[in-house]
């Protein structure tokens, strides 16, 4: 009765989700016990004693609580018991978040590092752009992935552009090493790392891993220097986009997805389920996530992203970004420091993007 029980609870909280302009849902702790323990099945994690497992129980309740009171109101999102649901706001941002943008002394040292994409028309002609286009449709996505307790979204939001540009170039979606880039580029997954000296590493090596060679095991190990010279997929180049422009990065993303930086400093990131994701945030970014499409929904714009927090996390692993706000920078800070690569088409006929 108590497995069957669980699993009741289960079906209620993944198939059914609360929506927004509900009433509060009052709770009592039996129904939540339930709730908590249907979502450690739905994770398959345990604790290592019942002192922590109590602790976690506490935290579950605040978030529940959180989560409730927020889909009662009207709201274009929903936030929902995700993979975080049983850690603090605070312990959320000490183990998930931690890149930074360039430091400004690179623009003076060098104009020409990073390459600042200010008279590309093929990238910044906004008119011709499609007023839509995902990615995954097209077939230049790979599987969410989960980067664990390392601080290494900075790979997977770098990897992910390089797997689009080798796929849409060649036709070939090869899924690449993010464990080579923390073990022999950062060497480190105690903090966050720059996007641009990710590119500036796989184009002086000649190219990254696959991940079946190279796979990721949440936590940096000595690097391989016999599988870091598996050059599989290489790039020739990259940019940093004409910033704090919304249009321009627009452009971009028709043409490739992009690796971008936002903050995802707020509880709300922090427990999003679903929906076009329009709440407060500022610009001090703090976390790597790669651009895969745009959209337009309910007379919303928005930018499909992809994370790295598993699919377990938003919409199977995706955010919807509201879109083409008045702040150049744009939501989160996502249009301060869009990076794409570049690399030249080893396929003699490459596939035409169909737009929708």
């Amino acid at each position: 009765m108590a497995s069957l029980l669980v699993l009741s609870c289960i079906s209620f909280l993944f198939i059914f989700p609360f929506t927004s302009s509900s009433s509060i849902p009052i709770r009592s702790d039996y129904e939540i016990s339930l709730l908590f323990e249907g979502w450690l099945v739905k994770l398959n994690k345990s604790y290592k004693d019942a002192s922590e497992k109590e602790k976690r129980y506490e935290i579950f309740k605040d978030n529940l609580w959180y989560i409730d009171e927020h889909n009662a109101g009207n709201h274009t999102f929903t936030l929902g018991l995700n993979i975080f649901a049983d850690i603090t706001v605070e312990e959320y941002r000490a183990t998930y978040l931690g890149t930074l943008p360039p430091s400004p002394s690179i623009y003076m040292a060098n104009d020409e590092l990073l390459k600042i994409d200010e008279s590309d028309n093929h990238y910044i002609n906004v008119t011709t752009t499609p007023d839509s286009i995902d990615w995954r449709d097209l077939g230049a996505v790979t599987p969410v992935k989960n980067q664990g307790g390392c601080y290494s979204c900075w790979a997977f939001a770098t990897l992910a552009t390089l797997e689009a540009i080798n796929q849409i170039n060649t036709g070939n979606l090869i899924t690449l090493s993010e464990q080579q880039l923390v073990d022999c580029a950062k060497k480190s997954c105690d903090e966050g790392h720059y996007i641009h000296e990710t590119y500036e590493y796989i184009i002086n090596n000649g190219g990254v891993d696959t991940d079946e060679d190279y796979p990721y095991i949440d936590k940096a190990a000595k690097c391989d220097t016999t599988k870091e010279n598996k050059k599989t997929v290489s790039i020739d180049d990259y940019k940093l986009a004409t910033q704090e422009n919304e249009f321009a990065l627009k452009a971009v993303v028709a043409k490739q997805p992009a690796a971008v930086i936002v903050e995802a400093y707020e509880r709300n990131f922090q427990l999003y389920k679903k929906g076009i994701f329009t709440s407060y945030c500022g610009t001090k970014v703090d976390h790597a996530v790669t651009i895969v499409g745009y959209d337009t929904a309910s007379s919303i714009d928005y930018w499909i992203i992809k994370n790295s927090w598993g699919d377990f996390w938003g919409e199977a692993g995706y955010m919807r970004l509201e879109r083409n706000i008045k702040a150049i920078s744009g939501k989160c800070g996502v249009a301060l420091y869009p990076y794409y690569p570049i690399q030249n088409s080893t396929n003699e006929n490459p596939r035409e993007t169909k737009f929708k």
